[in-house]
């Protein structure tokens, strides 16, 4: 079992490390602009470290939940290949917002891009693992491909 799940716990582990690591980065721009906890306006720089931070953990949850089910009901390696990306776009994205706000758009947009191709290959995998499809499907030629190549 372990090696049907071992690139999305991968994946997962990684992500937790990234959240630590913006975590640290706020730690790090209160203490450099000495802004003690609850507050959390002051310097432009740690403002905008601060929201980078918060915006990244609150796309969390929906990230990894989309890479499990992905990963489980559609393909692992297509799931993890695309939660890797993901985590690099929300890494430029921090150290985009955390230089000048308008330099977070690009890796928004494209951490947005890979949220709805986690949803996709969760809707697909989950459509087919409730629908009868796989039966019809299975008998053409395209369809002993697609079982062949996601594991189905």
């Amino acid at each position: 079992m372990r090696n049907q799940i071992d690139l999305l716990a991968a994946v997962t582990v990684l992500g937790v490390l990234e959240q630590a690591y913006f975590a640290l980065q706020v730690i790090y721009a209160r203490r450099k602009y000495k802004i003690s906890p609850p507050e959390t306006r002051g310097h432009p720089e740690f403002e905008r470290i601060f929201r980078a931070q918060v915006n990244c953990s609150e796309y969390f949850p929906i990230f990894i939940s989309l890479l499990w089910v992905a990963g489980i009901f559609f393909h692992q390696g297509a799931a993890a290949a695309s939660g890797l990306l993901y985590l690099c776009a929300r890494f430029q994205y921090f150290h985009g917002y955390a230089q000048a706000p308008s330099r977070r758009l690009g890796p928004l947009y494209a951490s947005a891009r890979l949220l709805w191709l986690l949803l996709g290959l969760a809707v697909v995998g989950l459509l087919g693992h409730f629908l009868p499809l796989g039966a019809l499907v299975a008998d053409t030629a395209l369809g002993r491909q697609l079982r062949r190549l996601l594991g189905w």
